[in-house]
């Protein structure tokens, strides 16, 4: 038997603990008797005494108990909050210092998964954020009454479901959770049948607020486990008189018991259609359910780095792969011949359509589908592109969107990762033919592990 399986550790057993490095998740990484162990809220070099919260045969999970020896890269200041939910993970590092680690942990993925070249990559300087604090432009928060019978709002603590009331996020913007704390006292007077889970009876499960920034109003979903709205009419008035940033008021069906967050379908209540908001020189309509980055000074840095590692020419054809509501292409549009985007979300299609007549653009196209399906029509249609842009979700590029991408050949191609490891698995198979010119991070959700990057790509 291995000697790291040989460690015997109870729960709640407490030992001293050196922690050596921060992993993927943001948490303290040790060693007790040469078993790996994960404590969140510590950093390198800090010494501690744990308690152990969780055994297996790999590992164990701890959390502290005394910290004995603090890193001089700990933040002064840390919210209290950040224990008991997720989304602060990294806020007890100083914020330089958390940029520079989750540049760091790109360069440990492609070490782990050692696509070629990968020694030799030009890493530009990473670009934080002027305020790491108050950027997240949009609250999906679920609603519960709790044991005291009072209505609450906010987040579940890690791998749980005891629900946290939030009156404070310090990652959220001001208004949204504004909005989300004077909703509650509506809620509460109307006596609104709210969701339990346990019975799968009520109604009102969570609500989600988007804010523009370009015109301090908010666009309001409220998410349900049932078509019924009981007091709509009432609902509806109190939130015209007493939230006027409301802009648009929406109600969204899921009835599943899941994990996920929205259903299918959505539909209007009352005000506004959509609302609008402004990237760079360009405005957007968005309906409740249209994916927007939700840091917006650091999107448009990050579009001005894409801007400039494709250098757009104006005699190319641009590929906007998993388009969205057209944010990117949209943006590059008056730089290059066209823009053909390709998403496989009708809604999005329908919203990137509308948006580039809001923004007088008429060298854009959209089409609904799979990239790997549609790419290959196009090509057969007579359709060449030059250029290429990929924004994966965390889950990466597919393996037959990799393959299309290989016999596409695009000249330029670039891909915007919200997972390292994914990025790194899938340059293992795109620099068979591309080489890797440069990667910039741009730190999008402070406060937290999530890595964003910018990669150029250049035909071999």
């Amino acid at each position: 038997m291995k000697e790291s399986n040989s460690v015997v550790v109870e729960v709640g057993q407490r030992f001293p603990l050196t922690i050596k490095k921060i992993g993927i998740n943001g948490e303290g990484i040790g060693y007790f008797q040469h078993k790996v162990t994960f404590v969140p809220g510590l950093l390198p070099d800090e010494v501690a005494v744990v308690e152990a919260t969780q055994v297996t045969d790999r590992y164990i999970r701890a959390k502290v108990h005394q910290l004995r020896h603090r890193s001089t890269q700990r933040a002064t200041t840390v919210p209290e909050i950040a224990e008991k939910v997720g989304g602060l993970e990294l806020a007890h590092l100083k914020y330089d210092q958390q940029v520079f680690y989750k540049n760091d942990l790109i360069k440990q993925a492609l070490e782990k998964y050692r696509p070629r070249g990968y020694q030799h990559y030009d890493f530009l300087p990473p670009i934080g954020a002027d305020n790491p604090w108050g950027y997240r432009n949009k609250a999906q928060f679920p609603i519960k009454i709790n044991d005291e019978g009072q209505l609450i709002s906010g987040l579940y603590q890690p791998n749980t479901q005891n629900l946290v009331d939030l009156p404070e996020m310090p990652t959220q913007s001001p208004l949204t959770l504004s909005i989300v704390r004077r909703l509650l006292p509506i809620l509460t007077e109307l006596k609104m049948p709210i969701y339990d889970a346990k019975t799968n009876a009520g109604i009102i499960k969570a609500v989600a607020v988007r804010e523009s920034q370009l015109h301090h109003q908010v666009q309001l979903t409220f998410i349900t486990n049932s078509k019924k709205m009981p007091h709509k009419q009432a609902l509806l008035i109190a939130i015209a008189e007493q939230l006027p940033e409301v802009s648009g008021i929406f109600q969204n069906l899921n009835q599943t018991k899941q994990g996920l967050f929205w259903g299918d379908e959505t539909w209007k209540l009352a005000g506004e259609d959509y609302l609008e908001e402004q990237v760079g020189e360009r405005r957007f309509l968005l309906s409740p359910r249209a994916f927007l980055q939700l840091n917006l000074p650091q999107t448009e840095k990050l579009y001005r780095v894409v801007t400039d590692f494709l250098e757009p020419q104006s005699t190319e054809t641009l590929l906007d792969a998993y388009a969205g509501v057209g944010t990117i292409g949209l943006s590059l549009a008056k730089r290059v011949k066209s823009v053909v985007g390709i998403e496989q979300i009708p809604e999005a299609v329908a919203d990137a359509q509308r948006n580039a007549a809001h923004n007088h653009i008429q060298n854009a196209t959209y089409h609904l589908g799979k990239v790997e399906s549609e790419l290959p029509k196009l090509q057969a249609a007579g359709e060449n592109f030059s250029a290429m842009i990929v924004d994966p979700p965390r889950v990466g590029l597919a393996p037959q969107l990799i393959e299309t991408i290989l016999n596409a050949r695009p000249k330029k191609l670039i891909y915007i990762s919200c997972n390292e490891s994914t990025l790194a698995q899938n340059l293992v198979k795109l620099t068979q033919a591309y080489v890797v010119d440069k990667i910039q991070m741009v730190d999008m959700f402070p406060q937290t592990a999530r890595v964003e990057a910018v990669v150029k790509l250049v035909l071999r």
